[in-house]
């Protein structure tokens, strides 16, 4: 089992729900915050921190009881980076790696987050690892380690870590997963009833 920390993105508005929350929908009787944050727990020994919009919100109630510690993110607004770098401040001393994962990729498991950071140790010498789809497809969970720490921290915006992965040219490291759930995020009331008639609930 992996030591390295998990930091799960949870803050971003859901904007493109037309006033529902994503991270609440309900995924086999868990919000998919909750759904999101066991997976990353059961994936490693490390802390897993949880990016989240200021108290009080639903997510933060929707973790109680979680091994899991709540990162408030004050300017949630502006965007993924602003999330990320407050994650990242917030990572113990001696990180030598982190995971950042989305929270809105429900069919990602515990299994793909353990592959991905088991190629850390198999496949060293590179500063990223990111999961792929089946086919290649650059998506997600993506490790970080220590070296890229300060870049993230100095993100803002809407950026995320775009800039930092493409900036890492050879040094990131492919590691596939089955199918296509490396980018199988849902950020539509559509693209829910979709994915929910497709695994027919």
């Amino acid at each position: 089992m992996s030591d390295i920390p998990i930091l799960l993105l949870a803050a971003g508005s859901s904007s493109r729900m037309r006033g529902r929350d994503k991270l609440m929908e309900l995924i086999d009787g868990q919000p998919l915050v909750a759904r999101q944050a066991r997976a990353a727990r059961a994936a490693t020994d490390g802390p897993v921190l949880v990016a989240l919009p200021p108290a009080p919100h639903p997510r933060l109630a929707a973790l109680k009881g979680l091994d899991v510690t709540p990162v408030p993110v004050a300017d949630a607004a502006e965007g993924m980076g602003v999330s990320l770098s407050t994650g990242i401040r917030a990572l113990p001393d001696d990180a030598r790696a982190v995971m950042v994962l989305l929270a809105d990729l429900p069919e990602l498991t515990t299994a793909d987050l353990q592959t991905v950071l088991q190629a850390v140790e198999d496949q060293p010498g590179h500063d990223i690892w990111r999961g792929a789809t089946m086919d290649g497809a650059p998506g997600h969970p993506i490790v970080f380690a220590a070296p890229m720490f300060p870049e993230l921290a100095a993100l803002g915006g809407d950026e995320g870590g775009r800039s930092v992965v493409a900036a890492a040219g050879n040094a990131v490291c492919t590691v596939p997963l089955p199918g296509q759930r490396a980018l199988a995020d849902l950020d539509t009331p559509e693209a829910w009833a979709a994915w929910r008639a497709a695994r027919g609930d």
